[in-house]
């Protein structure tokens, strides 16, 4: 199986961060995982490498709730910076929000992959990726 390049994981929660880092290191689906706090500092690389397409990458799973930019401003500015990128980015957002609001306000965005209620299963997870990785 051909690993994708980089996944990026945009999540506060240092457990939840943790555990995916473990399933991929253990489940050897991806090359690196680039991991940011919050949407800020995610955008902010996003804009440095958009047109090195060995550092995009290849799926970004994206948490609501943050400090300094949440995921819905994460998502304006993606949505702006998109045409200066070189590769296509599948986005999944994955956020412990119940809310019917979030879900529907997620179906705005025609970026958006998948959304995903927390806790996500280590066999849901690995099924994404393997699945981006064949795509």
């Amino acid at each position: 199986m051909k690993s994708p390049s980089n996944i990026m994981l945009i999540d506060d929660d240092e457990i939840f961060t943790y555990i995916i880092k473990k399933i991929i290191e253990e489940s050897e689906i991806s090359e690196q995982i680039t991991i940011f706090n919050n949407g800020r500092d995610a955008i902010n690389y996003l804009t440095e490498v958009a047109e090195q397409e060995a550092l995009l990458p290849k799926v970004i799973f994206l948490d609501l709730n943050m400090p300094l930019l949440d995921g819905w401003g994460f998502l304006d500015e993606y949505i702006r910076l998109k045409p200066k990128m070189c590769k296509k980015i599948n986005l999944y957002v994955i956020t412990s929000s119940v809310s019917t609001y979030d879900h529907e306000k997620s179906k705005e965005y025609s970026d958006i992959t998948d959304f995903i209620v927390k806790p996500l299963a280590k066999e849901k997870f690995i099924s994404i990726v393997k699945k981006m990785s064949n795509g």
